[in-house]
């Protein structure tokens, strides 16, 4: 009896395939797509409706004969590409390049690199699913026709290199919009009205929120003062306590977007970097005791949905590790929303027993935590609620109504393991025991400015969250989307906020006045549902291409005879040429921005940007500046390096320790905000940084 091949797309997967397959099977890898469109032309026979010419990827033509060399000895062959329309798409390929028949049943897929699956998979092999082929080839040729026939419009008139894209350039539009919305915005001033009041020794906040039964709205100073005179002449009285039960169901578990916007907010990653690790879960890790194992389900998914299987391993563990009493009544089914591809689990652990605990010496740091947080994300969507005593009270002084409202765990559920907070948590406060007709004590009185805030700037995590709130894009798409928008230099991430660039305003605006269909989100929005369409076989795909690309063409053609040059002046720096004194401009490359000469080609000098801050060096006493690490992490060093090795992750301040006299730096905390600490790992001085009061309304 011969060897049977599986062909994979990566080495990692088919090293943790072969251990589970064994002797009888040879695992290879494809090293992901092997045929794609030519990159020196259009690729596409727009006249031979929409016909691809695919050619071989430059580079793999070695790893075909040897993939083609191994599948004529093999007594059969087997595609174990990704279960997706991307994975479906490679193994057609590699169909194509073996000569495999669409009638055979080489295709399998799992969506869990575990023994099990793996060696189920290969009992239920089937034909190549051509309507995903055709869904994945639909989005290839609409990404290259708009990619190959707008971007060169963009070279000849703004500047070479740039690109437009069937979801890029509606994502852009996005963020643009909302720069647009922030740059108009007209701050009002308004006042709010605090108190706190005291029971024998107990404090506790108070809001004013209603006058004569309306909602109040003090619009400033004047107003603010007036009511807090009348006040001050009252008595405040408990007018209503009212006490009751509270439960918090557990979020489900997580889909591709969710966990992008939790490892963002609660990690620190990037969406990029998210994924990457992810893969690497999925693929197989050697965890002492269970060997190879892939410890998390397929990681592009936009379904809530787990097996039966999953659930009753996830029931059993929590009865066993926590108590009866932390199950829910009946086991939770979570529904996703309208219009989702529900071929995929959500994102879960494969063996709930492998703890992030018992895997975590076989893990890298980021590794670790990503998988504690997929871990615990899901057995929390498996447990009971969250049980919470709750009250809240009215207080009135005269025609005026504060309230206050606050909420005590009884029992933690599922946030034994997984908190995670809401509005109602930050307005809570600990209520001391009152009585109805109860006269208060007033420690404090006071009226406080604020200003209303526009819309904040989109992050990774909020604009993950609007594009699957739009339905642009899969969750496939959203990591190479804002990849593409940050390389391209359309949009700059600071504080980790999007800020759209000129030129990204310039492309922006070039694609809303001239191909205004490939910016509107409904438009791709609803172009996304007919290619959903085309993978349920429920249309041709060709002729979703025609729809689309039909109207474009006539709108390329008008561009192309309409659109003039557009100039975009360097920014000129405060930095003069040493070389020859012309002052410096500002331009940017494949690493960021820098300093370069005007004078080029006669004058070649460039260098770095360096950002000085008003604060001597601890160790030499001259400037500090910000520097990036080769990974692009911010860091502080001296102006006199290599001389002066001073070295700092965290920004230095002028001021210096009061109780040890070192350097302090700034941090920050999601709990604290900004604060400065002593650099002095014996010494535990920190202190508050004040800021303005603010709020959103």
């Amino acid at each position: 009896m011969g060897q049977k091949l599986v062909i994979v797309e990566s080495p990692a997967k088919a090293k943790t395939i072969g251990k589970y397959l064994g002797k009888n099977y040879i695992v290879e890898a494809s090293m992901g797509h092997v045929r794609d469109l030519p990159k020196s032309k259009l690729g596409v026979d727009i006249d031979n409706n929409y016909t691809p010419k695919y050619i071989t990827i430059r580079g793999k033509g070695e790893l075909i004969d040897k993939l083609r060399k191994a599948a004529k000895k093999a007594e059969k062959v087997y595609l174990a590409t990704d279960p997706d329309r991307e994975g479906e798409a490679i193994s057609w390929h590699l169909a194509n390049i073996l000569k495999i028949s669409e009638d055979d049943t080489c295709r399998i897929v799992f969506n869990e690199v575990t023994k099990t699956a793996v060696k189920a998979s290969i009992k239920e092999a089937r034909k190549i699913d051509l309507d995903l082929v055709d869904a994945q080839q639909a989005r290839r040729v609409l990404d290259r026709l708009v990619g190959y026939e707008i971007s060169p419009i963009l070279w000849k008139n703004v500047k070479w290199g740039l690109s437009a894209g069937r979801v890029q350039s509606a994502a852009l539009k996005l963020i643009c919009d909302r720069e647009k919305e922030i740059n108009e915005f007209i701050p009002k001033e308004y006042w709010s009205i605090d108190c706190v009041l005291r029971k024998e020794k107990k404090k506790f906040p108070i809001r004013l929120s209603a006058y004569k039964g309306k909602k109040i709205e003090i619009e400033n100073e004047e107003t603010s003062n007036s009511i807090i005179k009348e006040l001050e002449g009252g008595s405040f009285i408990v007018k209503a306590i009212k006490k009751g039960k509270k439960s918090r169901n557990p979020l489900p578990p997580f889909t591709t977007s969710t966990l992008q916007q939790d490892a963002n907010r609660k990690l620190n990653f990037m969406t990029k970097r998210t994924m990457s690790i992810a893969q690497g879960l999925y693929e197989g890790v050697e965890v002492k005791g269970h060997g190879t194992v892939g410890l998390i389900t397929y990681m592009r998914t936009d379904s809530v949905r787990i097996s039966e299987e999953a659930q009753g391993n996830a029931k059993e563990f929590i009865e066993n590790t926590y108590g009866k009493e932390y199950l829910p009544s009946s086991p939770r089914i979570y529904k996703g929303k309208k219009n989702i591809q529900d071929a995929h689990e959500a994102i879960r652990p494969t063996y709930v027993e492998i703890t992030p605990e018992v895997a975590k010496e076989n893990l890298t740091a980021e590794q670790y935590k990503l998988y504690s947080l997929i871990w615990n994300r899901f057995i929390a969507s498996q447990m009971a609620s969250c049980e919470l005593d709750t009250n809240s009270i009215d207080i009135i002084n005269g025609d005026y109504k504060f309230k206050a409202s606050g909420s005590v765990i009884s029992f933690d559920g599922f946030m034994k393991i997984y908190e995670y907070s809401n509005e109602d948590d930050e307005n809570s406060v600990l209520l001391p025991e009152l009585e109805e007709n109860e006269e208060l004590n007033t420690e404090t009185l006071q009226g406080t400015q604020h200003f209303t805030q526009p819309h904040p700037r989109y992050t990774e995590a909020s604009f993950v969250k609007l594009m699957e709130e739009k339905g642009i894009g899969r969750p496939s798409t959203y990591v190479p989307t804002i990849s593409t928008l940050l390389g391209r230099n359309y949009v700059v991430r600071e504080k980790k906020n999007f800020i759209p660039t000129e030129l990204g305003e310039i492309v922006n605006n070039i694609i809303n006045e001239y191909f205004k269909q490939i910016a509107d989100t409904d438009f791709t929005a609803d172009m996304e549902r007919k290619l959903d369409d085309v993978e349920e076989g429920k249309e041709e795909w060709t002729k979703i291409v025609a729809e689309f690309f039909d109207p474009l063409r006539i709108a390329i053609e008008k561009a192309e005879k309409e659109i003039s040059k557009v100039v975009i002046e360097d920014k000129v720096s405060d930095v003069k040429c040493e070389k020859c004194g012309r002052m410096m401009v500002i331009k940017r490359g494949r690493y960021g921005e820098f300093l370069a000469c005007p004078g080029y080609p006669e004058c070649q000098n460039a260098k770095p940007i360096v950002e000085e801050l008003d604060v001597p060096c601890p160790e030499c006493g001259k400037a500090i500046v910000a520097k990036k690490s080769k990974k692009g992490k911010k860091f502080f060093g001296c102006v006199g390096y290599p001389e002066c090795k001073f070295v700092s992750w965290h920004e230095p301040v002028k001021e210096k320790c009061p109780n040890c006299n070192s350097y302090m730096v700034l941090k920050y905390s999601k709990t604290k905000g900004n604060y400065v600490q002593c650099s002095n790992s014996e010494c535990n001085y920190k202190e508050e940084v004040k800021k303005d009061s603010t709020d959103d309304k």
